[in-house]
């Protein structure tokens, strides 16, 4: 039996193609979710752009029908706008105040109560990426599910970039001599291009041993660096030492790298970049750049020219620069940064409609990115160009993003695959014990 969704405005402004989702089912769009979307089309963000492309989506579907009767979809679903079921009766005991989700939960409720009444009546859904709309619904005897369809992954397995895997003494002994061994000889498991494998040994002894799958997948390797001293930095943990791998590939121009807050991300991408660009001469350009999202209450507008607005948000970008540096006196590093003219700090804000050629590139923060900023991004890559995309899907502060639906993570599980790509998952804070503790108990 077919089943009658209503969608939550911000189900559409996450994803546009929503409508399309579910199947040979009936999608039921509440006429406040139109003017809520309205009222965001005009904003010059993600969110406006969402608006948009909602609206130019449904006015499309209103050249086959009346939007309020059932237009057929594509998928073989139906869409309605919802007109006439704005009645507050049945919600007015409960939830006082005429909302807007006060008014999504009426729609969904009477058609719940008009299905009910019939002889085969269909199941009522409200779809919803607000959690206590969920609540309210439950609270209301209705039927409430997350919007799932634009997670990259369904549960808890994001791919980490590395496998452990437990071999006999012989086999170990063979890599350590040979420097290679065939996958075919490790597992039946399925490996991808550029994943680490940490080898120990199957009787429980000390040896092991850290290697990375070759582009087309059917060889282990040692890893090509030593990474004993880049720019003062070494590494401090294993994931660490795959990092520096990955970062000073020339074969490898996208690596994503996430990991909590402390264990080095940013230091590490910096060491690696300053190395090339500056002492290898690889690369004409160091940029690093982040997404400007405040945690807590923005500060609103800040006063001078465009380096003095960006100070504040670039601040952990120039924390990782002075210790690099070892710059000890107010202003030193800006003075350096100066005399070198090859590094630069920018803000995403101003990626659009670039070509970045030879440069090596860092985005901070990237879990705050959603699929199409992060594809912008990826499209300005020029010739002979690295980038470097890095963040913590656990802290997020975009409103419509979570773990397994950002822009980092839905880059990571779909280049996992692509010999181009590497990634590795830092698990150990190296910042401070207190750090450390700090990012595991709170």
């Amino acid at each position: 039996m077919s089943k009658i969704y209503v969608l939550d405005t911000n189900v559409l402004l996450q994803d546009p193609h929503s409508i399309f989702s579910f199947e040979d089912n009936e999608v039921v769009i509440p006429a406040v979710v139109l003017e809520e979307v309205d009222s965001k089309k005009r904003y010059m963000d993600e969110i406006g752009r969402n608006a948009r492309h909602v609206s130019k989506l449904i006015d499309r579907l209103r050249e086959t029908g009346r939007l309020h009767e059932r237009i057929p979809l594509e998928n073989g679903g139906v869409l309605r706008i919802e007109l006439n079921h704005r009645s507050f009766h049945q919600l007015q005991e409960i939830f006082v105040e005429k909302t807007n989700d006060n008014r999504i939960l009426a729609v969904a409720k009477n058609l719940s109560l008009e299905e009910q009444t019939k002889e085969n009546g269909r199941a009522v859904i409200l779809v919803s990426k607000d959690t206590l709309v969920r609540v309210k619904a439950d609270a209301l005897g209705l039927q409430a599910e997350d919007f799932l369809s634009d997670r990259v992954v369904e549960v808890d397995h994001i791919y980490t970039g590395e496998l452990t895997l437990y071999l006999n003494t012989d086999l170990l002994n063979r890599f350590y001599e040979k420097g290679e061994l065939s996958l075919s000889e490790l597992a039946n498991h399925p490996f991808y291009p550029n994943q680490f494998i940490v080898m120990k040994d199957a009787l429980g002894t000390s040896s092991s041993a850290i290697g990375i799958v070759d582009h087309i997948g059917k060889k282990v390797k040692k890893l090509v660096f030593n990474h004993d001293h880049i720019w003062g930095i070494r590494p401090r943990n294993a994931q660490q030492s795959m990092a520096f791998e990955l970062l000073l590939r020339d074969d490898i121009p996208l690596v994503t790298l996430i990991g909590k807050a402390g264990t080095g991300k940013t230091l590490l991408a910096l060491a690696a970049g300053l190395l090339q660009t500056e002492d290898l001469g690889k690369f004409k350009k160091l940029l690093v750049a982040r997404p400007i999202v405040p945690v807590g209450k923005d500060l609103g507008y800040l006063p001078g020219e465009k380096q003095e607005k960006l100070r504040p948000w670039m601040q952990p970008i120039f924390d990782n620069l002075e210790y690099l540096f070892n710059t000890k006196k107010p202003g030193e590093l800006d003075a350096i940064l100066a005399g070198m003219g090859s590094i630069e700090v920018e803000a995403l804000t101003y990626i659009r409609g670039r070509s970045i050629p030879e440069q090596y590139i860092i985005i901070d923060e990237a879990q705050n990115l959603t699929k199409h900023e992060v594809k912008t991004i990826l499209t300005r890559v020029g010739d002979r160009s690295k980038i470097v995309l890095m963040g913590d899907p656990e802290q997020i502060d975009h409103p419509y993003l979570d773990e397994y639906n950002n822009g980092l993570t839905y880059v990571l599980e779909k280049f996992k695959d692509q010999k181009i790509a590497g990634h590795i998952k830092l698990v150990k804070g190296e910042r401070s014990g207190l750090a450390q503790l700090a990012a595991d108990i709170l």
